[in-house]
């Protein structure tokens, strides 16, 4: 019988790393089972219980839920969970814990935990990340503008220290810990935070017998494989390698317990090495656009103003001679004016929907579905439809995103850092045949950096989209508000990229 490992996810927020472990299946065996997952978000953590208790009813009935499907399309209240499956509900209560990683708490309940996983299970897995906003470097420079803002005092800087403690608690065959790639760069007391954390994680278990050997995922020929790392940088997990249609480069540390370390030289998987893009991931998605947030929002009142907006950008470029965008904007404004208005928000599933042998439209549709959930616009001020409605025209004429630089200057905004370079890509679109640019947090603030590729559309991003570049399933319902919602998408690890991760490390410790 294969082995069987239980996991403690870290820093979960709506489980992403925990998705990607917990699905892979290795000849009809399950080797990974999450035995406790940890986020102190209240919206997070919801969605966390809600996919623990999916995942547990799954196991148990081999399927979806009625109530949950009916839910999903919108066709009914949430329901009480317990009385749909309650030992699967309790399964999920007892799994998924909202605590604040670092308190008494927390730690008395994790270490109840271990002692469970270790007493149930062959072996152990350690996955997660601390929070990335004291690492990143956005972050760190919205820190920087904080009155009496001192990173040494910042505790998310400390909170791999909480991770280094179960991890030295748990003693895993394996762990997994994902960051952004500004903690390479971060410094507390003149020290490189990142430098701190390999001298604690080498160091755990000297003089006990088993330490821990620290591995890079590198990618080559087409296969993923584990190996010794000769500078920082070679941590960076690029996912766009591993079929995810976004360039999201993170890092990941894998450290291997001493006495199985023998096996990770030679574990390897193969990957598809195709690029996915934004077209396979969100091409087929229901047509919509965007909303109005102030004044009147309608069908009407928006196909006015964004065919107004095409046309005047036409004749700036008329004026200009730049024919080719002319012939665009028109085409746009006409376009707009003939075809039947879209509608903000759509669950109609696309054609042919869960029958693709796509491996990434295989990932992400599911049959079971009645209907698409979460795929509704936002509204946008009037005069950022007509920057939208640009950048997306721009991006299609010349296959890259325009800088401020590119923007006729009836639609600069009026913004002192506009012409400074600073916010040189305010506006950006994703393109349609690459990789999307990172999801991040970032978007539940609004849609500049995410707009769609489509100018017809002229609408950012919906959480739904979002959540398809980041690999997450089509049944993966994100609880809490909307803005709550984009915030769990952004933060997350895909996981189709965190299943490949695992099925390399079950190489090395089957």
């Amino acid at each position: 019988m294969p082995s069987t490992f239980g996991v403690v996810d870290l820093f979960a927020g709506p489980g992403g790393l925990g998705e990607g472990f917990s699905s892979l299946v290795e000849r009809g065996h399950s080797p990974f089972r999450i035995g406790i997952s940890v986020e102190k978000e209240s919206s997070a953590h919801r969605t966390l219980t809600l996919r623990a208790f999916l995942r547990e009813y799954r196991a148990r009935h081999e399927g979806l839920p009625a109530k949950f499907v009916e839910f999903h399309a919108g066709h009914a209240p949430e329901p009480d969970w317990s009385a749909v499956d309650a030992g699967a509900w309790q399964h999920a209560i007892d799994e998924a814990r909202a605590l604040e990683l670092g308190t008494e708490a927390a730690a008395t309940a994790i270490d109840s935990a271990i002692e469970k996983l270790q007493a149930k299970y062959d072996d152990t897995i350690l996955i997660g990340g601390p929070p990335c906003q004291a690492y990143s470097l956005v972050g760190r420079a919205r820190s920087r503008g904080k009155v009496d803002y001192v990173p040494e005092e910042d505790a998310r800087h400390y909170l791999f220290r909480e991770y280094i403690r179960v991890l030295n608690k748990l003693r895993p065959a394996a762990f997994v810990m994902e960051n952004v790639k500004g903690m390479l760069s971060s410094t507390v007391e003149s020290r490189l935070v990142f430098e701190m954390l390999m001298e604690d994680l080498s160091s755990l278990g000297a003089g006990h017998g088993q330490h821990y050997l620290l591995r890079a995922i590198r990618v080559e020929n087409g296969k993923a494989q584990l190996r010794e790392v000769a500078q920082p940088s070679d941590f960076i997990v690029r996912a766009e390698a591993f079929g995810v249609p976004q360039r999201r480069h993170r890092v990941i540390v894998v450290g291997i317990r001493s006495d199985l370390a023998v096996e990770a030289t030679e574990a390897e998987i193969a990957i598809t090495g195709v690029a996915r893009t934004v077209r396979d991931a969100i091409g087929t998605m229901p047509a919509l656009r965007s909303g109005i947030s102030r004044g009147l929002d309608d069908a009407t009142a928006w196909r006015i103003e964004v065919a107004d907006a095409a046309k005047r950008l036409a004749a700036i470029y008329k004026g200009m001679g730049g024919s080719t965008l002319c012939e665009a904007f028109s085409s746009v404004a006409k376009r707009i004016n003939e075809e039947a208005p879209k509608r903000r928000t759509s669950s109609c599933l696309p054609e042919e929907y869960g029958t693709s042998n796509d491996e990434l439209l295989r990932w992400l549709e599911r049959p079971e579905l009645h209907a698409v959930a979460q795929h509704e616009t936002r509204g946008h001020m009037a005069s950022d439809l007509a920057r939208y409605l640009f950048t997306a025209v721009f991006g299609v004429v010349n296959r890259h995103s325009p800088k401020a630089a590119d923007f006729p200057m009836a639609l600069s905004p009026d913004h002192r850092n506009w012409h400074s370079g600073v916010f040189s890509d305010r506006f950006r679109v994703q393109l349609v045949d690459k990789a999307s640019t990172t999801v991040t947090s970032h978007i539940s603030k609004d849609g500049h950096y995410f707009i769609h590729p489509d100018p017809i559309q002229c609408r950012s991003l919906t959480v739904r989209e979002a959540a398809r570049l980041q690999t997450f399933p089509d049944d993966y319902l994100f609880l809490g508000n909307r803005t709550q919602q984009y915030v769990q998408v952004g933060n997350a690890v895909p996981p189709f990229l965190a299943q490949q991760i695992a099925r390399l490390l079950f190489g090395v410790l089957s």
